[in-house]
């Protein structure tokens, strides 16, 4: 069967600023070494789905150049291949209006191959799936379209799109932040929320397409406009991904799935891998989530001049990273980092090349790359003086120093 990936990775990401004020959405590293669109790219690639496109819009330089460096395939297999399309306008003269305007922007991909089947994607989560266990749930219930599904608890479920179904997972409707959510046939504690990621056979994705483009009234989305108006006359399945087996998956692992749209959120992810067993394992070697390699020398912790040893303990700390008399805990710590002696890092994500200097102070923040933080600085301790010098996140309280940050002489100690 001739299938094709569509990997939407042009959102904005305005949630996750300053994170993505040089980046798109899903350029943005996480756990040390990957970018966020790695997991869905590794899903596919494990799943044996090597047809991709990556459909790219705001800010997609840094996301380019990383498909450039870390995914690509031999030219001697035609259909191995993970391009990234940029929006071009071919259907006029506006950028993409919605999710399923992106895909129509960009329909002759789909239409010059034929392909059976189209698995259209979002970029921005974190999860492991083995799609063609999907794929088989579509085919054996003569599905037009599936809806990847997960269950979530139905006390939370009104915060949520939610999707109705039959017994057999066909859709019968759907909810948009219910007060009283439909709860899953022969459940009451749970209901479907939509996972943002579909399964649509080919020609009829086309059809669909060419008639949501000519409808004035439409938002051109798929989850707002195209699905809720698909399912009363065509099978429309919901596949419930708590069911999804990887192999060496772990029983705590299984139905993870999560949205990394805000400062607290991602943070929250990123301090899961730190822990002695996190739910979410990249240690699963049978199901590998690959990134780009810089061929740098394994992260060291040496004693400095003065006899203090550099530590790492319940963290994460990534190749080429040296830490010099400091000390890291419960931290996330990215490619090439210099901690100098004295420094102590707590509760912290350290994006790539960032220089913490001597007896540095720093909690609760996330701290993007290329910054070098002067000797004697202290974030993350005195919340006023935080706000007057930093971003810090309204929701969550987390200090957020944007990529290349300055800081300026008079914070350096006299």
């Amino acid at each position: 069967m001739n299938i094709v990936g569509m990997i939407t990775a042009g959102g904005e990401g305005s949630r996750l600023y300053p994170l993505t004020k040089d980046r798109a959405k899903p350029a943005v590293p996480f756990g040390g070494k990957y970018r966020l669109i790695d997991f869905v790219l590794s899903n596919f690639i494990n799943s044996k789905i090597f047809s991709l496109y990556v459909l790219t819009q705001f800010k997609s330089q840094s996301l380019t150049e990383h498909l450039q460096e870390g995914w690509r395939f031999s030219s001697l297999l035609p259909d191995h291949f993970i391009l990234p399309v940029p929006a071009q306008q071919r259907t006029g003269d506006s950028w993409y209006q919605g999710t399923a305007d992106a895909i129509y922007q960009n329909i002759n991909l789909i239409q010059d191959k034929e392909y059976d089947l189209v698995a259209i994607f979002g970029a921005d989560h974190i999860y492991r799936m083995d799609i063609q266990q999907m794929i088989d749930f579509h085919i054996s219930n003569l599905a037009e379209v599936t809806i990847a599904a997960i269950p979530v608890p139905i006390e939370e479920a009104r915060h949520f799109g939610i999707i109705q179904v039959d017994h057999a997972g066909r859709v019968v409707g759907f909810q948009e932040k219910p007060e009283s959510p439909q709860p899953i046939p022969g459940r009451t504690d749970a209901a479907f929320a939509s996972m943002g990621n579909y399964i649509f056979n080919g020609a009829f994705l086309t059809d669909v397409l060419h008639a949501d483009a000519k409808n004035p009234d439409s938002s051109h989305d798929f989850g707002k406009d195209i699905l809720p108006s698909l399912y009363k006359d065509h099978p429309v399945f919901a596949y419930d991904f708590a069911r999804n087996r990887v192999p060496d998956i772990t029983p705590e692992e299984i139905g993870y799935w999560r949205d990394v749209g805000n400062i607290g959120s991602y943070w929250e992810a990123n301090m899961d891998l730190r822990n002695i067993k996190p739910v979410f394992n990249l240690y699963n070697l049978k199901w590998p989530i690959k990134t780009s390699g810089f061929g740098l020398p394994p992260a060291k912790f040496v004693f400095n001049q003065d006899g203090r040893r550099g530590q790492a303990i319940n963290s994460l700390v990534s190749e080429g990273t040296i830490i010099s008399g400091g000390i890291v805990q419960d931290s996330v710590v990215g490619r090439s980092v210099k901690i100098d002696t004295g420094a102590a890092i707590i509760n912290s994500i350290l994006m790539d090349r960032v220089h913490v200097g001597a007896d540095c102070t720093i909690n609760m923040a996330i701290i993007d790359k290329d910054v070098v933080i002067p000797p004697g600085t202290e974030i993350g301790y005195d919340p006023e003086q935080d706000r007057k010098r930093f971003h810090v996140d309204e929701e969550s309280n987390i200090i957020v120093i944007h990529k290349g940050f300055k800081f300026p002489v008079t914070d350096s100690p006299q």
